[in-house]
């Protein structure tokens, strides 16, 4: 019979961990959890689930983590979970089904967003598909923010759903915004991507805005689509306004 090491990125995580785990019970012969300097309960609920905690830098480069990760497993697949997901219970026998059919494949994963305990269907939290199941040997990880995953192995969708509890507060909501921007960034800078004002800080925001709210739907979860849109535009700006002030900073514009 195949094994999974179910591994998950966390830090300061304790109001999602416990749920986390729990949902990944069913199917993980392992569960590793890789902590970047927590100071809540994160790691002391994480053991009480019998998860094994490796302390390790996120140092904001989380295709780094991830690759950290992979190397801490000793089973035969892996399974990716960020602490703010969960695993349905259909989705966990169909894991289980797959993986111990032999055939070495990965595997993408429907995940469902939920948003102040609303499910969004359209726009910026509309469903997506992310490849989360893979036989260990083989997996790639590259990205500074948002990292692309990649495996050897064919890839295949898997029918059950996954539940992304994306944020509880606005608070959280901004805080996120404000460092995703922030790393984004300093990523640009370093790759030396070019920043224009007119093109990168006027129109490609609102190009952002355009596409998540009429092209993919935002409008019709009403207000909520609305709002969320808006704060893809502003993430959208933010990203290239911080990056043009990193090179004038430098003396660079």
């Amino acid at each position: 019979m195949s094994t999974v090491s179910v591994l998950i990125l966390t830090r300061n995580e304790e109001k999602h961990i416990r749920d986390c785990i729990e949902s990944c019970l069913p199917i993980a012969n392992e569960v590793i959890v890789i902590d970047d300097g927590s100071t809540d309960q994160t790691v002391a609920i994480a053991e009480e689930l019998g998860a094994k905690v490796v302390q390790h830098a996120l140092a904001q480069d989380w295709a780094q983590q991830r690759m950290f990760a992979i190397s801490q497993a000793t089973c035969d697949w892996i399974l990716f979970v960020d602490a703010d997901e969960r695993i349905s219970s259909e989705l966990a026998q169909e894991i289980r089904y797959v993986i111990d059919t032999g055939v070495k494949q990965s595997f993408t994963i429907q995940r469902e967003n939920v948003f102040h305990h609303n499910r969004a269907t359209h726009g910026v939290l509309r469903p997506d598909r992310v490849l989360r199941l893979m036989p260990r040997d083989g997996v790639t990880v590259t990205g500074a923010v948002h990292e692309t995953i990649d495996s050897i192995y064919p890839e295949k969708l898997l029918q059950g759903s996954m539940y992304h509890y994306t944020y509880d507060t606005w608070e959280q909501y901004f805080n996120k915004f404000n460092s995703y921007t922030t790393v984004a960034a300093e990523a640009y800078r370093t790759s030396n991507k070019s920043v224009f004002f007119v093109k990168d800080i006027l129109i490609r925001p609102l190009w952002a805005f355009l596409k998540m709210y009429l092209l993919q739907g935002g409008f019709l979860d009403g207000k909520m689509g609305w709002v969320l849109s808006v704060n893809h535009y502003f993430y959208t700006m933010m990203k290239y306004v911080k990056l043009y002030h990193l090179y004038k900073s430098n003396g660079e514009l």
